[in-house]
């Protein structure tokens, strides 16, 4: 049964079940986490990219991208985007029920939280300071970080190096995008990381839930997709 789409599928929805899991588990009422900080949710994000792309892999999906920004980035690069019309769907179908599983997961706690930002937080990005502008231009370079990273990480003479630690090398280049990068909007960087969870979001009868911030919702998306293509063409520049 393993096949690109269940790959793609599958790393997605782990992707988004430990990435925003770990969001839910340090800003819901009641959770053992909660208050742990903003170190403890890079993180975890590092680490469900990690298991992410192995799970991706297992299911079989070889590139393992998780994101339309780097399956676009790489289809760019190789000049080959055949496979997009199946990895991208599979992505965004993969970040959704990742969303529902983390609401699943943490059922009781959403009533026990009253803030509807935080709630909301726990599914997709939001910028720390409301500017449209500013805020696009934060998810650009982020994604540009993301792909000129990941290219060099896979590219000679680091590729024969990188081998069966390359899952370990992008996740630690996540977390940097996060510690360094992330403060302003949340550092999307993966436009169903943002988009498939909000969606969640909007349908699932979330306790207490408040609006999904659809007027922000665009930039997860288009921020990450210019900056695959600034990330493609500075790597064949260099």
């Amino acid at each position: 049964m393993a096949s690109p789409f269940l790959g793609e599928f599958m790393g997605t929805m782990m992707l988004i079940l430990l990435g925003d899991g770990v969001v839910a588990c340090v800003l819901l009422n009641k959770s053992k986490g909660q208050n742990s900080g903003w170190i403890v949710i890079t993180a975890g994000w590092a680490f469900a990219v990690l298991i992410g792309v192995y799970v991706a892999i297992a299911f079989g999906s070889k590139e393992a991208y998780i994101n339309p920004a780097v399956a676009v980035w790489a289809a760019l690069s190789s000049g080959d985007g055949s496979k997009l019309a199946s990895d991208i769907p599979a992505e965004f179908l993969g970040a959704f029920v990742g969303g529902a599983l983390v609401w699943l997961h943490y059922l009781p706690h959403w009533k026990e939280t009253e803030d509807q930002g935080l709630k909301l937080a726990c599914f997709c990005t939001g910028p720390a300071i409301r500017n449209t502008g500013a805020n696009l231009i934060s998810e650009i370079i982020g994604s540009t970080v993301l792909m000129v990273g990941v290219g060099a990480i896979f590219a000679a003479p680091n590729g024969p190096l990188a081998g069966g630690w390359g899952p370990y090398a992008v996740g630690m280049l996540v977390w940097a995008i996060g510690l360094s990068l992330g403060g302003t909007t949340g550092y999307a960087i993966n436009p169903a990381r943002d988009l498939g969870p909000r969606i969640a979001h909007a349908v699932l009868p979330i306790a207490g839930k408040g609006e999904s911030d659809w007027g922000y919702s665009w930039i997860p998306v288009v921020g990450p997709l210019l900056g695959a293509v600034a990330g493609m063409l500075i790597m064949k520049l260099i």
